[in-house]
């Protein structure tokens, strides 16, 4: 007979740590994110399995180690799972002020840090923040933000590095303005006619092979992700999905499922419980 997997499961919330704008922890047993960005860092770690991601066109793998995994905001990515165990992470958003952005292109060319004593310091806030310990998480955190700073500030003083791909693709300052206007618009969306007009562009297929030349992903795309984005933070703030679903601009409640099924691996629903445990 045929192992039954574990079903996968999901547990996130937004800590009252300033710097942290939602923890979350997962496992999945058979999981493809799509191409995506976040406009926070993401800093994980693994407990179990092994994860296959591409950031900025660039693949890596990593499996239980004392690596910690950083993705930048605004740099495309995606992550599937290697294995039929799948894989257990937990993962920490954090904003600008744990991490300027200025460090993106650092992050890009080491995605990987190999540190087992940043690995057990962000082990360390883990535990305080599954505690629901602001103080002890605060101090965590700063010894954490210490590590990562000595990772990439040096890295990023040494020279030219990689960042991300809108720096040198031809149409980068049209992709960044329309950038611009999708971020400036996430609930309520813009028409590529809407957006060409006010970029003085005639042709929108010019910026569809604009932005997706800069950022690895479509337009479309692009404002998915962020509409699942501020779905996931209205949940976790206890909005209903079909509230959630509406705020963040998606067409009724079955409409956001699709799409946060395909982003973070369960149910709006789900994920909104799992935030009041």
């Amino acid at each position: 007979m045929a192992a039954i997997r574990p079903r996968s499961s999901v547990s996130a919330w937004q800590p009252s740590v300033p710097g942290i704008a939602e923890v979350f922890h997962a496992r999945f047993t058979e999981h493809a994110y799509p191409a995506h960005v976040h406009d926070t860092w993401a800093l994980m770690i693994l407990d179990g399995g092994r994860v296959d991601f591409a950031l900025d066109g660039e693949r890596h793998g990593v499996g239980v180690s004392d690596r910690v995994i950083l993705l930048p905001p605004g740099v495309s990515h995606d992550g599937r799972t290697v294995t039929e165990a799948g894989f257990r992470k937990r993962v920490l958003y954090l904003d600008a002020s744990v991490l300027p952005e200025r460090l993106t292109g650092a992050a890009v060319d080491t995605p990987l840090l190999a540190d087992a004593a940043l690995r057990e310091r962000v082990h360390g806030l883990h535990l305080a923040l599954a505690e629901r310990d602001p103080f002890e998480a605060q101090s965590r955190l700063a010894f954490v933000r210490e590590r990562l700073h000595r990772w990439l500030a040096g890295r990023a003083a040494e020279g030219p590095v990689r960042g991300s791909r809108s720096a040198a693709a031809p149409g980068a300052r049209v992709a960044v303005r329309l950038r611009e206007l999708l971020d400036a618009r996430v609930p309520e969306g813009i028409t590529l006619a809407q957006a060409a007009a006010e970029l003085g562009y005639p042709h929108p297929t010019h910026l569809i092979r604009s932005f997706t030349a800069a950022y690895g992903l479509p337009p479309h795309a692009y404002l998915t992700g962020r509409r699942v984005a501020l779905a996931r933070r209205l949940l976790l703030a206890g909005a209903r999905p079909a509230e959630a679903a509406v705020a963040a601009g998606f067409y009724d409640q079955a409409h956001l499922t699709r799409h946060f099924g395909r982003h973070v691996g369960i149910s709006p629903a789900r994920f909104a419980r799992s935030g009041r445990l």
